[in-house]
């Protein structure tokens, strides 16, 4: 059985796609990346977060980018 790693809820932020267990909305972990900040910059500003869940988003995100990419 797969983990669910964002959720989708009307009643959280109106159906943003969130971290599951969290209202931390996936785009913020790339907002942060995006803004040269490390993955442990966004885990100590939201530690609602676990390494764990963010890893599993960004590879599951690779995944669907790029075909036939393979964890590291």
């Amino acid at each position: 059985m797969k983990t669910q790693l964002i959720t989708v809820d009307p009643e959280i932020h109106s159906g943003t796609p969130v971290f599951a267990g969290t209202r931390v909305p996936v785009k913020t972990l790339f907002d942060h990346l995006e803004a040269g900040d490390s993955l442990e910059v966004f885990l100590d500003d939201f530690p609602s977060v676990s390494r764990e869940l963010a890893v599993a988003v960004l590879e599951e995100a690779r995944a669907a980018l790029i075909p036939d990419a393979h964890p590291a």
